[in-house]
């Protein structure tokens, strides 16, 4: 597993990673990482949609942009964020869902169920960032 960029836990319950995945499931270890350093530990069921969260944001990065340019998991007293960025100034789409599990369509709908907010911001360089927020 790749280990973050940057690592900043702090006594007060905030935490910040950045790292640069390839893998939906470098992501998803990178996550499960971040989480068991929280103190307090969130919920099951928070940790488990943080996890889908990455997941999800980190596969539709690689599949729809090529990549992740970063991938940034922070967390404060009332919030736990996902923050991905990817090198596509292309916002993502709603699209009806394969049910043969051809094309997809699952992803985008899930992450704006899953999250109490999601925003989707152009990067000044070209690309995008989107952040999807969880309470803690």
């Amino acid at each position: 597993m790749q280990q973050p960029l940057t690592s900043d836990p702090r006594s007060d319950g905030d935490a910040e990673w950045a790292l640069r995945p390839e893998q939906a499931a470098e992501a998803r270890e990178a996550a499960y990482g971040f989480l068991a350093a929280l103190v307090p530990e969130p919920s099951a069921r928070t940790s488990q949609n943080l996890v889908l969260l990455v997941s999800e944001l980190v596969a539709n990065a690689i599949r729809h942009a090529g990549e992740v340019t970063s991938l940034h998991l922070r967390a404060d007293r009332r919030s736990l964020q996902v923050v991905v960025g990817d090198p596509s100034p292309a916002r993502p789409q709603d699209r009806t869902p394969d049910l043969t599990g051809g094309t997809g369509g699952f992803g985008w709908p899930m992450i704006q169920r899953l999250a109490e907010k999601v925003t989707v911001l152009p990067n000044a360089g070209g690309g995008k960032t989107i952040r999807a927020v969880l309470a803690r």
